[in-house]
């Protein structure tokens, strides 16, 4: 079935009809029973185990590609293809594993040119050249890192961003040059510039004559400061004299792009916020930057992979845009000459990845009642249609909890977030019974949360589980101002935020002051346990290879964040003591609920000893305490088979703790300090 999203229509054929399930009506009965024990067919198995995780987009003529991350095929990254008849096929063979540790969470792991693709391959990080119809051939020696390649078919060659892992120490990072073909010597690079810590972007203008790339130091993320560059390009492909267009280390620029006629754009937060603009030539042979229309409104989105992408060229003088105000992900088409700005009213998130020929645009968005997918939208029509879905077992809206904007007051500033009631067909609870309240915590901490559907949280809702995803001073898509609200005050302002959100849906009598859990992932687990350390608010938690010991992380983490905590805590060593007064591992003393702590064993971004400690400290204190570990399992769980677990055994513990039975067939997972039997 064709899903279609009209400009200024309701997603009526989104809504109504999913997979063949028309909207059921609400006429039965409901049974009468306790949040948290209702029977859901969102199992944990069905809101995993055929969802697919999708990334960068790339065209090749008419041909589209991106990235598949598979679950049930134990996470692995399979380059995908559709042509323009619509026939969908695997490029990847199997194992291969199309994924790049560049800045160790990589992105743009391949590209792809008159029809022959060159990735990174996860087990050994060389990058392969693969032409249709035969395996791929390794293009680059083992202890080389390759991400954020570009054709560069007049030369016969890929620009990539490279990172040395072949001597001891910090890697080091380029941009480099390689043959695009097979070659005989052991390594082929040509460095074309280096001395950065960071490098992004490598960006060859259409006509091959000039080159634009964007580059970063220590201490700065590349949300922090950037600076964009720019070169020409010799006859022999060196570059010539270099030429800082923008950035510096309180402006960051954000997806530099060459248009078809040879103009640099890229986006930039020197007002407050990412705008676009434009790089112009002087007569004095100098650059000159100019805005194309300015908003408070952001363009831009922190760069934790290399696979951001926010507009593209339909034409020279035409743009397809997206952007996001107050949370929430738009679609705008822009002239530049002249000015017309025209937005499109979709009702459907374009929330990345974003590509366009002349005729079509494409990218990755949702909705509230839509899971995300790789969607198309003609031009002509100003119509989007779901071209691959992430999961093709479709939920009956009547079960879909949809997100209801919230805005709180947090210790004197707006903090924003979505909410999500309970929602079942079937069942209802007890007059006067509040739900209890499950407050999520975005990772990053630089990062956002977006209220397209995700099935996850509706395996809580639909068993009556209230939900407050909140996007804590120091998200983005809310200006630079709330961006840096976190400087010098992670771990304070972000738990306050959690804090203050959950007390405020108690006040409003949408969640129970005696079940408020926190919940989070990486960042968002040391938020979840900071708050359970230092406040009393909350009576359960749950942390997903949450940090314990920022100390530990100063010290112990790879080279893209080994100086993040500079601005999020203050320099280390010389702040030595404010991590410490931070870190809720050595305060476990004024921990008084539960915790459950899930980690991968294989986690080279917060190791494993981080969930090890907590543990044995919340046991020690005499607490009910759970720790769930994975084999094989690095950063942010993959294999579907351990997120299933991961749900289904948190689901375990707050029934064990709060008193309820789900309706669920659990294995039942091994609590400490239990004072019952659940």
């Amino acid at each position: 079935m064709r899903t279609v999203v009209r400009r200024s229509a309701a997603l009526v054929s989104i809504a109504l009809v999913l997979g063949g399930c028309t909207h059921r009506e609400e006429t039965m009965p409901k049974t009468i029973t306790g949040y948290g024990s209702w029977k859901s067919p969102l199992t944990a198995a069905r809101v995993t185990s055929g969802a697919l995780r999708f990334d960068h987009l790339v065209l090749d003529g008419d041909d589209l590609y991106w990235i598949e991350g598979r679950a049930s095929e134990g996470g692995r990254n399979v380059i995908v293809r559709r042509e323009p008849d619509g026939r969908i096929s695997d490029v990847t063979p199997s194992g291969f594993n199309a994924r790049s540790r560049v800045h160790e969470y990589g992105g743009a792991s391949f590209t792809v040119r008159g029809g022959i693709v060159y990735f990174s391959n996860f087990a050994d990080q060389r990058l392969y050249r693969q032409a249709s119809g035969t395996a791929p051939v390794p293009l680059t020696s083992e202890g080389f890192y390759y991400a954020d390649c570009h054709a560069d078919v007049a030369r016969g060659r890929l620009l990539c961003v490279r990172e040395d892992h072949s001597k001891p120490g910090e890697p080091v990072n380029s941009i480099v040059a390689l043959p695009a073909a097979p070659s005989s010597r052991p390594s082929a690079d040509t460095v074309l510039t280096s001395g950065a810590d960071f490098y992004s972007d490598p960006s060859l203008s259409p006509d091959g004559s000039r080159f634009a790339w964007v580059q970063w130091q220590h201490p700065n993320m590349p949300w922090d400061g950037t600076e964009l560059w720019t070169a020409e390009v010799k006859a022999d492909g060196s570059l010539g004299a270099k030429e800082k267009v923008a950035g510096s280390k309180d402006e960051s620029i954000f997806q530099p792009e060459w248009s078809p006629d040879g103009t640099l754009f890229f986006v930039s937060d020197r007002t407050g916020y990412w705008n676009l603009y434009r790089s112009a030539r002087l007569k004095t042979g100098s650059a000159s930057v100019e805005a194309i229309y300015p908003m408070s409104a952001e363009f831009g989105k922190p760069q934790w992979t290399f696979s951001q992408t926010t507009y593209a060229f339909l034409s020279a003088n035409r743009l397809a845009l997206t952007y996001t105000v107050d949370g929430r992900w738009k679609m705008a088409l822009l002239e530049t000459d002249p000015r017309r700005f025209e937005p499109i009213d979709l009702r459907f998130e374009p929330t990345g990845g974003v590509v366009a020929t002349q005729r079509d645009v494409f990218f990755i968005g949702g909705s509230p009642t839509q899971a995300p997918a790789i969607a198309r939208m003609s031009i002509a029509a100003a119509e989007a249609e779901v071209i691959r879905p992430s999961t093709a077992d479709r939920v009956d809206p009547a079960w879909i909890s949809t997100a209801e904007p919230v805005t709180f007051d947090s210790d004197g500033k707006q903090v924003h977030a979505f909410h999500y009631p309970p929602k079942n067909p079937d069942y209802a609870a007890p007059p006067g019974e509040h739900p209890p309240l499950l407050v999520l915590n975005h990772g990053g901490p630089t990062s956002a949360t977006e209220d397209v559907l995700d099935e996850k949280v509706q395996f809580w809702t639909s068993r009556g589980f209230a939900v407050l995803d909140v996007n804590y001073s120091g998200s983005t898509g809310y200006g630079r101002d709330y961006r840096t609200r976190l400087n010098g005050q992670w771990g304070i302002v972000d738990v306050a935020d959690a804090v203050n959100g959950a007390r405020y849906m108690a006040s409003q009598g949408k969640a129970d002051p005696a079940r408020l859990i926190i919940r989070g992932g990486s960042a968002g687990g040391y938020t979840a346990l900071a708050a359970l350390t230092f406040h009393d608010t909350f009576k359960a938690g749950a942390s997903y290879y949450g940090i314990s010991d920022i100390e530990a992380l100063a010290t112990d983490t790879h080279k893209f964040e080994s100086r993040y905590l500079d601005s999020l805590i203050g320099p280390y060593p010389a702040a030595r003591e404010v991590y410490r007064q931070r870190s809720p591992i050595h305060f476990t003393d004024r921990l008084s609920c539960a915790l459950i702590l899930f980690q991968g064993l294989e986690d080279k971004v917060v190791p494993p000893n981080q969930s090890e400690m907590m543990a044995a400290a919340v046991r020690k204190k005499g607490l009910p305490v759970a720790y769930v570990t994975f084999a094989g399992e690095q950063h942010g769980f993959r294999k579907a088979e351990n997120i299933v677990r991961s749900l289904e055994a948190e689901l375990y513990f707050y029934g064990a703790v709060f008193g309820f039975t789900p309706a669920d067939p659990i294995d039942p997972v091994p609590i400490d300090n239990l004072k019952h039997t659940p």
